[in-house]
């Protein structure tokens, strides 16, 4: 892989890196205030992302089929849909609002949070990588540019992302070093996948329009469960409706700009 590469693959890393260096910055706890604005940015930068990088490069690199140039995008969605369906059903899942009750139960709820996290970051890893691979190989139109978009977008999401992991932590009473740790272990897996993909896309280039939309698909899953839900709720919800616009249209400007 070349270095264009390997800064991509990196790029969105970095991004949860910084968000969970917020604990040596903000105080013990986010407010619902701000976690719903910063969800809703991350759950408009994902949509964005997922359409413009992912299903209409499948779309396009597709169109040999005629009409049934849709079919490839189809198929890999809902295939990327039901992998994290299955993923959510067998890995120890919560939502970041969930609260165990008494001390006892800190260390579980630790786990199931970063477990959490550590799964939602597995599509967003598998994403960067299938746009790279697409770029490397040239079999599915994407440019450098619009895979440097793509995974600069998947940064801006992370940053919020790590300091939502990270921030409930040190609220638990751990360490604000620990925390920050455990904020950038939760982002690890990114790389992993995006290096997995690449070398599985490599050997199978001639389902890449497949691989591109699976990623969408698993990027929705995770916006529609978790992070709509999360920006969402109790008062004063319009806040996070207006940064997932916020993270929506910036993401968009960003792909088309720079694609």
């Amino acid at each position: 892989m070349n270095t264009q590469v390997w800064i991509g693959i990196l790029i969105p890393f970095l991004g949860t890196s910084l968000g969970a260096a917020m604990v040596f910055v903000l105080k013990d706890k986010i407010s619902d205030g701000l976690q719903r604005i910063l969800t809703g940015f991350a759950a408009g930068v994902m949509v964005a992302a997922s359409f413009w990088s992912l299903l209409q490069p499948a779309l396009e690199s597709s169109e040999h089929l005629g009409k049934l140039s849709f079919v490839p995008a189809a198929i890999g969605f809902l295939v990327g849909i039901g992998f994290l369906l299955f993923l959510d059903t067998v890995t120890p899942h919560m939502h970041m609002d969930e609260q165990d009750e008494g001390p006892k139960n800190n260390l579980k709820r630790t786990t199931k949070l970063i477990l959490a996290v550590t799964l939602h970051n597995i599509p967003e890893g598998m994403a960067v990588g299938v746009v790279y691979a697409g770029w490397v190989h040239g079999g599915a139109g994407v440019s450098a540019a619009s895979a440097f978009a793509l995974a600069l977008g998947i940064a801006l999401q992370n940053f919020p992302e790590g300091a939502i992991v990270s921030m409930p932590l040190l609220a638990e009473g751990m360490p604000k070093g620990k925390t920050f740790l455990y904020g950038v272990l939760s982002g690890i897996v990114e790389p992993i996948a995006s290096i997995i993909t690449i070398a599985a896309a490599g050997v199978v280039i001639s389902i890449l329009p497949y691989m591109l939309a699976f990623a969408a698909g698993a990027m929705f899953y995770v916006v529609v469960e978790e992070l709509i839900p999360e920006m969402s709720e109790g008062k004063h919800s319009n806040a996070g409706t207006i940064a997932f616009s916020l993270g929506f249209v910036l993401m968009m400007v960003l792909d088309v700009a720079l694609g």
